[in-house]
């Protein structure tokens, strides 16, 4: 329904109420529809596994895919939508991104799971500006602040929706049916978008392809090389490297790569803007320390979390020998408070400055991490446990939503899109760098600590210790230990001994890795005491300038951001 230009009378309460409702149940709905699969995937390797008949690094690959195609092409997805329209666009990614989780669902080979699943990332690129885009266009004010929140919050209840509804799946009818009921939600929220209000195109903004490129090649190579850091190698190429460099696993020299080729992005990036052409990204988005430190709070927390969030769950599953739906229902906890918290946040805005909330944010983090570090043994269900996945969450889901808000606050209002563009990237490319970043470290803390007690153990005989390539030691159950002992020369003696070594060093391992995690969030109090001032601007309408120089620069969203940088 459209509405007489001018002086219109005001809308009836009904009216209103869907005018209002409507665009947020979009993007939230929308939100869980691009979340869910990783979530899903993740929950259901063992069934993924059997019916394929793949091993479960082939499903881990088909996660990473997605998430590195959505880092890759998340700058350009912002531009493409301003350009041929926001609505459209975003309709016809949803559409894709339905088929693409038809295609899982209907996967009948490992590649046939990796192709459907790096479509669905790749489309979620020009999913995911769209939804700031409709927040900006609907929603104003404090209205819109709590509107941002409950899009940080969509995706933790994603994650809640895919422990519960896929793990149940896994379990009765099979694991084939989550991803059939994205498919149906995607029709939904197609449908439904057709009554959220249409953003016109801007046929004038320009597309630097060329830039477009150079960030995208950038994020693949520093994807890969992160990723590969525990299973290609640190240094020394492993047998499961694709290739080797004279010995030199590929992992640092994708990362070296990916560095040089994003400092050319940069340098390109710069010269265009110099040269008042368009770019694909405007550096006045970290034009100054405030927006910088956001940027540097932002990316710790989703390192620290997604890392967290990957050596909890191990734990649970090698450790304590709970199967994946067991793992899913007890972190349930962790993962509301996370949606709460990224929900709730908001009405904190107009009480704290964000380098306070910042600040309490990154101490509860660690000093959860601290605590379940500290306390975790046998049984997880502890109290204390329970305590700490709580304090992470909430610490976690406030500190997420603050930094994209602030973020906006400080930037130009007319650089908002190139904002949620770069939260994006940061996003996944953060959290893909926490997971294997942790997972290396943690191997190979485990790895030392195998070597030294197997070492000073007088049941552990130097042959046992020459036929083991305690080197490449990973994560093991006792069952999988005894099973890779029966080939060697060991005694029972020494398999017993073994095991001892090992649940030690385990629980060793995890416990550093947590406690480095918590000093990381320590260090981030650093840049959380750069951060702007208090929020409170908004987004503008229209998210990208046609002319990328049109811009005054004076006036960010936040006014009160401007004189932080004395107040600091």
């Amino acid at each position: 329904m459209t509405q007489p230009a001018g002086g219109a009378a005001p809308a009836s309460p009904a009216t209103a109420d869907r005018a209002s409702w409507l665009p947020l149940i979009v993007v939230v709905l929308t939100q869980v529809q691009a979340s869910f699969a990783v979530n899903a995937l993740t929950v259901s390797m063992a069934g993924i596994t059997t019916d394929l008949d793949t091993p479960a690094t082939s499903v881990g690959t088909a996660i990473t895919a997605g998430t590195f195609a959505m880092a890759a092409f998340i700058l350009l997805g912002a531009k493409i939508g301003a350009r041929f329209g926001t609505r459209g666009v975003f309709q016809i990614a949803v559409a894709i991104h339905a088929a693409a989780m038809a295609a899982v669902a209907l996967s009948a080979s490992p590649a046939m799971l990796f192709i459907a699943q790096a479509s669905s990332g790749a489309v979620i690129a020009l999913i995911a500006p769209a939804l700031t885009v409709f927040i900006a266009t609907n929603y104003h004010g404090e209205r819109q602040g709590k509107a941002i929140g409950l899009l940080a919050a969509a995706i933790p209840l994603a994650g809640v929706l895919a422990l519960l509804i896929a793990g149940w799946f896994a379990e009765t009818i099979g694991w084939r049916w989550s991803f059939a009921l994205m498919v149906a939600l995607g029709v939904v929220n197609l449908l439904l978008s057709f009554g959220v209000r249409k953003v016109p195109a801007q046929p004038d903004l320009k597309i630097d392809w060329t830039g477009a490129l150079l960030a995208a090649t950038a994020i693949i190579l520093l994807s890969f090389g992160f990723s590969g850091l525990n299973s290609w190698g640190v240094w020394d190429a492993t047998d499961q490297a694709p290739f080797d460099v004279i010995g030199i696993s590929p992992a640092p020299i994708l990362i070296v790569l990916g560095l040089v080729l994003g400092q050319v992005f940069f340098l390109w990036v710069s010269r265009r803007q110099r040269a008042h052409r368009s770019r694909i990204f405007d550096l006045r988005v970290l034009a100054t320390s405030s927006e910088l430190a956001v940027t540097a709070c932002m990316s710790i927390m989703l390192f620290v979390g997604t890392a967290a969030n990957f050596l909890i769950p191990l734990y649970m599953q090698v450790v304590q020998g709970l199967s994946g739906i067991q793992t899913s229902f007890s972190i349930i906890p962790y993962t509301i408070s996370i949606f709460l918290a990224s929900t709730f946040v908001a009405y904190l805005y107009n009480r704290f400055p964000p380098r306070v909330l910042a600040s309490v944010g990154f101490v509860v983090v660690a000093s959860a991490l601290t605590l379940i570090a500290f306390t975790i043994r046998g049984d997880w269900g502890q109290a204390f446990i329970v305590i700490g996945l709580v304090l992470l969450g909430v610490g976690q889901g406030s500190i997420v939503a603050l930094v994209f808000n602030t973020l906006l606050s400080a930037a130009p209002k007319e650089l908002a899109g190139d904002v949620g563009a770069w939260r994006g990237l940061v996003h996944n490319l953060s959290g893909s760098v926490g997971i294997a970043v942790a997972s290396a470290f943690a191997v190979g803390i485990l790895a030392s600590t195998l070597a030294t007690a197997a070492a000073d153990h007088p049941e552990i005989s130097d042959q046992l210790i020459s036929e083991v390539r305690i080197s490449e030691a990973d994560f093991l159950t006792n069952p999988q230990l005894e099973d890779v002992l029966a080939d060697t020369s060991a005694s029972e003696a020494e398999v017993a001994a073994a095991i001892a070594i090992n649940e030690d060093a385990r629980l060793r391992s995890l416990q550093v890795s947590l406690l480095g995690l918590a000093l990381l969030a320590l260090l981030a109090i650093v840049p959380a005491t750069r951060m702007p001032g208090r929020i409170a601007g908004e987004l503008p309408a229209k998210l990208e300038p046609d002319d990328p120089d049109d811009i005054d620069e004076t006036v960010p969203l936040n006014p009160a951001a401007t004189p932080t940088e004395e107040q600091a």
